[in-house]
Parts: structure tokens; C-alpha cells; sequence
């Protein structure tokens, strides 16, 4: 009777190891009530998982292991972290940032305990994988999260007369953990746009130019390449230097979104719009390799409200948040004085998995046709 009973769990695993059961591994996708207006979830084959009863501010669009939820439960607001399993953890101890909550990263989601203001990061499980023993913490990158403690908030309102409760952390240290809160590096640089994916532990700093070296607590040393570096250092020598028309239709996105008065942003196919305006973008890019050019280089993040197409959907996280630190834009602005005014040309590339790519331009020194 024992010996069945062994057997039957093992088949039973297996079974279970194969597609069949294979759909919870799958995002499920939020959809809205149509009466209510309320947030549930569906599978991948349409079948309602959660039905409909959180509200909007429960911002994730797919659920992949753990999400932050709010509903109203007898005129009260409850919000909670909740985990494909159906665990309630962390019940009002969500970590908020620019007036929503924390998005998965990872299978990692951080959270902020309201009685000591600290946070920490929660797994796919819902359990504590760091606790709340930081003042700030970045969301998880390749595994790595840059975590603040022994910080102060300084408040931009100084006089709380306006209401306003923004603030900014001063002092304090930044440590590079990892999600077991294990301290790889002391005194890292949490503000350069590093990308945690090219990491490299070595024995001395880098010499590569383009790489930030940081001595871990290890005594090794640990390199990531900085963004701006990098796209700088690419910008001169891949696609300034004797530009032509081929090269910038190789160095492009597949459609350029430019500005038009009125008609405000539109999309075109690249060989068509650079081939009309080929020597304009030329003339204006060139500019910054004269020694008086006044230029400079914008990390930012592709706007959802733009780039609001599927093909784009890799670029922005379970929220519809861009991600930024994998796939930043490099907004090259090139400013021209007049007797009366500042003229700013705009030249954005976005870092795909192929490189950058011009993806949208705006030229106020010149007409685009």
C-alpha cells in the first residue's frame, strides 16, 4: 500500500512537470469589469483567474509571480502585496514611488514598513528576502540592488507651506547587495546610468574607458559599463564620423517618430523619412563635432504615452513602466542661440538588444519635410 502511494505522487509530479500544467508559469493578464470598472485577472486561454475587485490603483498589467493590490473592503482602502498562490503579505506596507506602487523585477518586489519608514524586498513568495532595514532601495537589476541607509530626508517644501511632500535623501551610504542582502561593494555610485548586466569581476580596475570600476569587499573588482560613456564613445566613432545615408538607416529604428506642427508626433518608415531629410539630420549632427558646439547628452526613458505600440511592450516592465536601466534613451539636444531665444534640436536613441537605434528627432533650426 505504501509502495502505490509512492508511485502515485511520482506520477503525479511528472505530470505536473509537463505543459499541462505549465500554464501558471505564464503572466496572467489584467482586464477591467464592465460594470464595475474594477481590475481582475485572466490565463493565457482567456479563463478569469481573479475576478474583478481591485481598484485602479493596482497598476500591473500582467501578473507574473507577485503584485501590489489595493480594494475597498466595507468604505476602507486595503492594500497589499498579493502572490499568484493567492498569499496575502505585507498588508499597507507597499513601497511607493512617483504615486504607485512597486512593480515585480526579477521575481523581486520591494516593499516599505510604514512603523519604521524602512524598506525592503519581498520574493516571489511573498517572503522577506531583505529586510526592512534601508532607507531606499532600487528594484532588482541582473540580481543586484543598490540599497541606502544611515540617510536623512530633506524636504523641498522647507516652511510646509505649500503642501508639498517631496523630498530628496541626503548623507548617508549607498552598498550594492545582493537579493540574499549580502553587501558586494561599499560606497557605490548609485546615480551614474550603469548597466548591471555587463558586470565583470576581475583582479584590477577596468581600462576600458566606457566601465565604472568598483573595489568589492572582496578585494576584487567590479566593472559595469556606463551608458553615457558608452554612447558617447559610440556616437563619435559609429555614426558621426563620415555619416552617410547608409550608415544612419543602419543606426536607426525601423520608424522615426518626429514632431510636426500641428499635427504633433507622427511615425514614418526610416528609408523614407531619412532619405527626405538625409542632409538636414546631417547638417545638425554635425554640429557637435565642432570644439564651440553647444550640445549635451540626456539619459532618459522611452514615454509610454509615444510609444505605446506591442512592438515596444520588451522595453517596459509588468506596469507598463519603462525600463530604463536596460534600455535607456540617449537624448543628444543640440541649442542654437538667436538674438531673443534658446533653439533646441532634439536627437533620441534608444539602446536595443542590437545597439542604439535613432528612434525620433525634432528640429526647430530647420524644416523637416
Amino acid at each position: 500500500m505504501k509502495k502505490t502511494t509512492k508511485i502515485i505522487i511520482i506520477c503525479s509530479l511528472l505530470l505536473c512537470s509537463i505543459p499541462l500544467c505549465a500554464g501558471a508559469d505564464h503572466p496572467w493578464a489584467a482586464f477591467l469589469g464592465e460594470d464595475s470598472g474594477l481590475v481582475g485577472f485572466k490565463d493565457q486561454k482567456g479563463t478569469i483567474r481573479i475576478k474583478p475587485r481591485y481598484t485602479g490603483f493596482t497598476t500591473a498589467r500582467k501578473f507574473d509571480k507577485i503584485i501590489a493590490v489595493m480594494e475597498e473592503k466595507n468604505g476602507k482602502s486595503a492594500f497589499y502585496y498579493l502572490t499568484k498562490a493567492g498569499k496575502i503579505v505585507q498588508k499597507q506596507n507597499l513601497y511607493l514611488f512617483d504615486n504607485g506602487p512597486d512593480c515585480e523585477s526579477e521575481g523581486f518586489i520591494r516593499f516599505r514598513d510604514r512603523k519604521t519608514d524602512k524598506a525592503g524586498l519581498l520574493n516571489s513568495e511573498g517572503e522577506i528576502a531583505i529586510p526592512p532595514s534601508y532607507n531606499d532601495l532600487t528594484s532588482v537589476r541582473n540580481g543586484y540592488i543598490a540599497a541606502l541607509k544611515g540617510a536623512k530626508k530633506k524636504f523641498f517644501d522647507t516652511d510646509k507651506t505649500s503642501g508639498c511632500n517631496h523630498f530628496t535623501w541626503v548623507d548617508g551610504e549607498t552598498v550594492l547587495v545582493d537579493t540574499r542582502n549580502r553587501i558586494i561593494i561599499r560606497n557605490f555610485d548609485s546615480e551614474s546610468p550603469l548597466d548591471f548586466f555587463s558586470i565583470n569581476i576581475s583582479s584590477e580596475p577596468s581600462k576600458d574607458d566606457r566601465r565604472q570600476s568598483f573595489m568589492g569587499i572582496d578585494g576584487r573588482y567590479y566593472s559595469f559599463i556606463n551608458y553615457k560613456k558608452e554612447f558617447q564613445d559610440w556616437l563619435f566613432s559609429n555614426l558621426i564620423e563620415n555619416l552617410s545615408m547608409e550608415r544612419l538607416l543602419g543606426c536607426a529604428y525601423h520608424e522615426i517618430y518626429s514632431w510636426k506642427e500641428p499635427d504633433g508626433w507622427i511615425r514614418e518608415s526610416k528609408h523614407q523619412f531619412i532619405k527626405r531629410n538625409f542632409e538636414l539630420i546631417r547638417s545638425r549632427l554635425a554640429e557637435i563635432k565642432n570644439e564651440d558646439s553647444d550640445y549635451f547628452v540626456s539619459v532618459g526613458r522611452l514615454n509610454p504615452f509615444i510609444y505605446d505600440a506591442a512592438e515596444f511592450n520588451p522595453y517596459y516592465n509588468n506596469c507598463g513602466e519603462p525600463k530604463e536601466w536596460k534600455y535607456p534613451v540617449m537624448d543628444v539636444i543640440i541649442s542654437q542661440k538667436t538674438k531673443s531665444d534658446l533653439i533646441q534640436d532634439h536627437f533620441e536613441f534608444l539602446r536595443t538588444d542590437n545597439g542604439y537605434k535613432l528612434i525620433s528627432l525634432t528640429i526647430r533650426t530647420g524644416k523637416l519635410q
